[in-house]
């Protein structure tokens, strides 16, 4: 099963692991950081929802920009050379606009480096294990979102409440995830100018360039996000549940594991049984979760509800790009996945903001109610299409 994976890929997941590493440190210890210092929940909801929507929309720019180059590498370096910087400056004010700046900064790098990383990595496939690549390039970025929050774990044991201290910790594995793409070296392509300039949202263009194929599933995709926010109203609802920090931290750190240990073998069985079925199957997993979630206030349940949400991640994250790749010309592939990915964010930003104004006006449940219904409903339209 591993001689599918050749070294580029290996090299990028590795890569992937340290940065994971270093932001998942601090993903859970976020949302009670910023609380903390007095961010409600309202704000964290828009704050999340911003970020996300500017790692997306530079997803797309920069997507495009790479395919016009021709260049994958400068995108890969630079974005996780940002990402590694931002980390640990996150602390050094407490000021909204200062946490707002340096969140979405973070957010950015990795818009820059996605779409030429994701393409990097459908060049080493072929479209018989592309659910393969992706799967194992997923789990071993997934592997280190389990180490982040665990180094989180411990530190906060023996130093409880100082989240400040991890911010700058944070720094060591993002620097060893900048040494490891020097192993990388940029594959010579021949690139036609079409004289064609590059704007901001110029990747947009490429949404009537596409085939019907890739709108119709982009389609279905965006709906799905649209009522899927940030998972940091999960471990909100944990919290709000009665656990403590250290069983937040703890649950995620499970989650992760579940997801590192299924992403490479549910991506291979993608390849078997096909992208679409693997995909539905996720969709399905995550209704129940969140339906859960809404009733749920017993650990061990929770327990339960993190392990099928490890399995989602598993069916859903790399393959929906393995997917997203095979309908689209690989000259377009940076630009295909960094289009549905800045859109995507645009639908994360609204989901993330409307679940903080549901939650503070309606209550949990039926934030987490909402979500798990029309899930249902994007199954059925993902369903009907014949790709």
């Amino acid at each position: 099963m591993f001689k599918k994976i050749s070294r580029v890929v290996w090299i990028l997941s590795v890569v992937s692991l340290f940065t994971d590493v270093a932001s998942e440190m601090l993903y859970p210890v976020m949302p009670i950081y910023l609380k903390s210092i007095g961010f409600s929940i309202l704000i964290i909801g828009i704050l999340e929802g911003v970020a996300e929507a500017t790692a997306g929309l530079s997803k797309g720019y920069f997507g495009k920009l790479s395919d016009m180059t021709g260049k994958r590498l400068p995108f890969v370096q630079v974005g996780y050379i940002l990402s590694a910087i931002a980390k640990p400056i996150t602390v050094f004010f407490t000021y909204p606009a200062w946490i707002f700046f340096v969140r979405t900064t973070d957010r950015f790098a990795k818009g820059i480096r996605t779409g030429a990383r994701d393409a990097i990595l459908s060049d080493e496939a072929t479209p018989e294990t592309k659910g393969s690549v992706f799967g194992f390039h997923r789990a071993m970025d997934t592997v280190g979102a389990a180490i982040g929050p665990a180094l989180a774990l411990v530190y906060l044991y023996f130093h409880p409440n100082d989240y400040v201290t991890l911010f700058y910790i944070a720094f060591i594995p993002g620097v060893l995830a900048i040494v490891t793409t020097l192993l990388l070296k940029e594959k010579k392509k021949t690139v036609i100018s079409t004289g064609e300039k590059v704007s901001f949202f110029s990747f947009l263009n490429y949404w009537k360039q596409s085939p019907a194929a890739y709108r119709q599933l982009l389609i279905g995709l965006l709906m799905f996000t649209l009522f899927n926010s940030s998972d940091v109203f999960l471990l909100l609802k944990a919290k709000d549940a009665g656990l403590n920090d250290t069983h937040v931290i703890g649950i995620y750190i499970f989650y992760n594991l579940v997801y590192a240990l299924f992403a490479f073998p549910v991506g291979s069985l993608a390849d078997e049984i096909g992208l679409k079925r693997m995909f539905l199957i996720g969709l399905g997993l995550f209704s129940v979760v969140y339906l859960g979630f809404a009733f749920n206030t017993n650990l061990y349940v929770f327990l339960g509800l993190f392990f099928l949400y490890g399995l989602y991640a598993s069916a859903t994250e790399g393959v929906s790009k393995a997917w997203i790749s095979n309908i689209s010309d690989k000259k377009d592939t940076a630009t295909a996945i960094g289009t549905f990915s800045a859109l995507q964010s645009i639908c994360t930003m609204v989901a993330s903001s409307m679940a903080g104004i549901i939650w503070y006006t309606m209550g949990a449940k039926i934030l987490f109610i909402m979500s798990g219904v029309m899930t249902l409903v994007v199954m059925v339209y993902l369903g009907r299409l014949k790709n």
